[in-house]
């Protein structure tokens, strides 16, 4: 059997505002999960993301640290159309995230912003431009 690529997980080190920025994506996760030490969400296509607390990886490793500096991993969110891009990337900075790149409109074909996460990991928008021909 070959491996397939199945979660993607993230250290929360306050889990409370890490799950309201991903509810504010659009993710659907459990009222109450706040409470709980692990959190695994469901994503279309059927793959995973999974939240834990520091301390719940402490558990198991108990010499692991939070990393400092700039983050390695990225996500990115599809949006409907580059107005959606706008809104939500404004949302977000109004409720406290940390805009990294305002949105602009990449030669590639997108509208694009980049805002960061609780725990500062990359979290990008995106929509295709009208008639670019971006698909992705």
């Amino acid at each position: 059997m070959t491996p397939r690529f199945d979660v993607v997980g993230l250290v929360a080190s306050d889990l409370a505002a890490t799950l309201a920025f991903y509810r504010q994506l659009g993710l659907d996760i459990p009222e109450g999960a706040e409470s709980e030490p692990h959190v695994e969400v469901a994503l279309p296509g059927g793959m995973r993301l999974l939240f834990d607390t520091e301390e719940t990886v402490r558990s198991f490793n108990p010499g692991w640290t939070a990393p400092s500096g700039n983050g390695r991993v990225g996500l990115a969110f599809r949006c409907d159309s580059p107005e959606e891009v706008d809104k939500v990337y404004a949302d977000l900075v109004a409720t406290g995230a940390t805009g990294e790149k305002d949105p602009w409109d990449a030669f590639w074909g997108q509208r694009y912003a980049s805002v960061l996460d609780p725990d500062g990991n990359g979290v990008d928008l995106y929509a295709p431009l009208p008639g670019s021909g971006s698909d992705s």
